[in-house]
Formats: structure tokens, C-alpha cells, sequence
């Protein structure tokens, strides 16, 4: 079951977790920063293979578990927000620029790798 939310652990090696309740990054867990789990406070991801809980299990979570999910990752954007000094409006801006050149932009990334 889930509890609360949290960053959780960070792994000094960055390793992978799956399933828990520990680790920053991790996936398919609960409560903690990572991917493809439940009650996560917003998604981190390490770098590694995605392991999915079903949908029937992150619909099951409390409401008040994800309402303070939802507050602890828009503290995290806000406090990210204010370190690389930009504004909410200035990210919103951003991302509607950056939006219409994803798919090209990945494209183009796909492209310089594969020359390297």
C-alpha cells in the first residue's frame, strides 16, 4: 500500500531498483520519485529499464496520497523553476516552443548519435 509520498534514496552507484519503497529513481514502486510505479510525488528517471504496475493498481491509490503527490511535485517544478531562474510563464512558453520541435529534435538527436 501506499503512504506518503517522497523523494526517496538516492543511489551513489545507480542501480537498478524495482518494486519498493526506497529509492529515488527507481521503477514500479510505490511512494518514491521514479517511474512506472504508484503515489510518486512526480516522475525521475535513472536511466533504466521501466518496469509498469497496472493502471487498476495506481487507480486504487488514496485521494489524499495523490493530492499530496501532486503538491510535493509542484513544489519540486516551482523550487526547480527558481534555481535555473525562470519564471512560470516563461516555462510555459518554453514548452509550447519545445513541443512543436520534439519530434524533430529527437529526429535530430537519433541522427548525431548514430554518427558518433
Amino acid at each position: 500500500d501506499v503512504s506518503a509520498p517522497k523523494h526517496g534514496k538516492v543511489d551513489p552507484d545507480n542501480m537498478p531498483h524495482v518494486g519498493g519503497n526506497t529509492w529515488a529513481g527507481g521503477t514500479g514502486g510505490r511512494d518514491t520519485a521514479g517511474l512506472g510505479g504508484k503515489g510518486g510525488p512526480y516522475r525521475l528517471d535513472a536511466g533504466h529499464r521501466v518496469y509498469q504496475i497496472s493502471q487498476a493498481e495506481k487507480d486504487a491509490v488514496p485521494e489524499e496520497v495523490k493530492r499530496a503527490a501532486r503538491e510535493m511535485g509542484e513544489k519540486a517544478f516551482k523550487q526547480r523553476l527558481k534555481e535555473i531562474q525562470m519564471s512560470e510563464y516563461d516555462a510555459s512558453t518554453y514548452e509550447r516552443f519545445s513541443g512543436a520541435v520534439r519530434r524533430q529534435v529527437q529526429s535530430l538527436r537519433i541522427i548525431l548519435d548514430n554518427l558518433q
